[in-house]
C-alpha cells in the first residue's frame, strides 16, 4: 500500500481530473445549447414616450448545422420587439448565411440596424485559447474571406435593415424617431470614429425622441466618442461575456480594452460628465473552434426602453 502523503496527492489529482471533465461536459455538452433571454429594463426615453422594445443579438457565429441556435433564435420574434440591433459576428462558416436565414427570417419587416464584426468578412482560424489571457487576440491576415456582400443585401434589402458601418441614418420604430449610429469593427481598427460627427449632427439637429450607438467591439475610445456624439444608449457586443467565466468572480477575458465588470450585460458607461446605458451581449454562439460556454449561457437581450422619471 503506497504512503498517506502518495494517497492523499492521487486523490486530490483524481479530485481535480473528475471536476475538469466534469466542467468539460457542462461547457461543451450542454451549456452551450443552454440559450437565454436577459431582460432589461431603461429610462432613456422623453417624457410621455411610448415604451418600446429592443431586441439585441450578436455574435450568432453561424455555421449551417447549427438547427438549434436557428429555431431558437427564429422563435424570437415571438417577443414582438419593436427595433432590433445587431451587433456583428454573424457568420461563423464559408456556408453560414444558409443558417441565418432560417434563424433571421422571421424578424423580416422589424425595424432593425447592423454593424460588422470581423467574422463577417472573414471565416474563423484555429487559435490557442490561452493567448486570450495575454491581451487582445491578434489579427490574422490567412482567414478565408468571406461573402460580405451577400450577408448584407440580406440583412438591407430582404430584412429591410440599416447598415452602420461608419454610418449615420434615421428610422421610426415604435412610434419613436431615431437617430442611429455606429462604426465597424474596432478589434480590426475599422472605426472610422471621424466620419461620424458631421451627419450624427445633422441627425440630432431633426430633434429624435432616441439617439443610439453601436458597435461591435466595445473598446473605450468607441464607447467615449459615442457619449460625445450624445447616444442616449450603447449597444456592443464580441466579448461573448468571457465565454467562459468563473463563478463568483466573472469573466476572465474580454478580448478589448473594456473593463471585465462589464463584458456582459447593462452597465453604465460615464465620460466626460455624462453617464450612458451600456448593453455588451454575451453572444448567442461561438468559434467552431473554441465549442465552450461555462457561467455564460449564449443569449439575446431584450430592452425595453422607458421614458425617464
Amino acid at each position: 500500500m503506497p504512503p498517506a502523503a502518495t494517497r492523499t496527492a492521487l486523490t486530490v489529482l483524481g479530485t481535480v481530473g473528475a471536476v475538469g471533465a466534469a466542467t468539460a461536459v457542462w461547457g461543451i455538452g450542454i451549456e452551450r445549447y443552454l440559450f437565454t433571454v436577459r431582460f432589461h429594463e431603461v429610462a432613456v426615453l422623453p417624457r410621455g414616450a411610448t415604451p418600446i422594445r429592443v431586441l439585441h443579438l450578436s455574435d450568432a457565429h453561424m455555421a449551417p448545422w447549427q438547427r438549434r441556435k436557428q429555431e431558437w433564435i427564429a422563435a424570437l420574434a415571438e417577443l414582438q420587439p419593436d427595433l432590433v440591433v445587431n451587433t456583428g459576428d454573424n457568420m461563423g462558416h464559408r456556408n453560414g448565411l444558409r443558417g441565418l436565414r432560417a434563424a433571421f427570417d422571421p424578424l423580416r419587416g422589424i425595424p432593425g440596424v447592423f454593424v460588422h464584426g470581423s467574422n463577417d468578412h472573414t471565416a474563423p482560424s484555429p487559435r490557442n485559447p490561452v493567448k486570450y489571457f495575454t491581451g487582445p487576440s491578434e489579427v490574422k491576415d490567412t482567414s478565408e474571406p468571406l461573402d460580405t456582400d451577400a450577408l448584407d443585401d440580406y440583412l438591407t434589402d430582404e430584412l429591410g435593415w440599416l447598415n452602420l458601418n461608419n454610418a449615420a441614418a434615421p428610422l421610426d420604430a415604435g412610434g419613436l424617431r431615431i437617430a442611429a449610429f455606429g462604426v465597424s469593427d474596432a478589434h480590426r481598427d475599422w472605426d472610422q470614429l471621424d466620419a461620424l460627427p458631421e451627419p450624427v449632427a445633422e441627425l440630432r439637429a431633426t430633434g429624435p425622441d432616441l439617439t443610439i450607438g453601436v458597435t461591435h467591439a466595445p473598446y473605450r475610445r468607441v464607447l467615449d466618442e459615442f457619449v460625445d456624439l450624445g447616444a442616449d444608449v450603447l449597444f456592443g457586443g464580441h466579448t461573448h461575456g468571457g465565454q467562459v467565466r468563473l463563478p463568483g468572480f466573472g469573466a476572465l477575458v474580454a478580448n478589448c480594452d473594456i473593463p471585465l465588470k462589464q463584458a456582459r450585460g447593462l452597465s453604465d458607461w460615464t465620460h466626460a460628465g455624462r453617464t450612458v446605458p451600456l448593453n455588451v451581449s454575451a453572444g448567442l454562439g461561438h468559434s467552431i473552434y473554441v465549442p465552450v460556454r461555462f457561467a455564460c449561457r449564449p443569449e439575446a437581450s431584450l430592452l425595453t426602453l422607458v421614458p425617464k422619471p
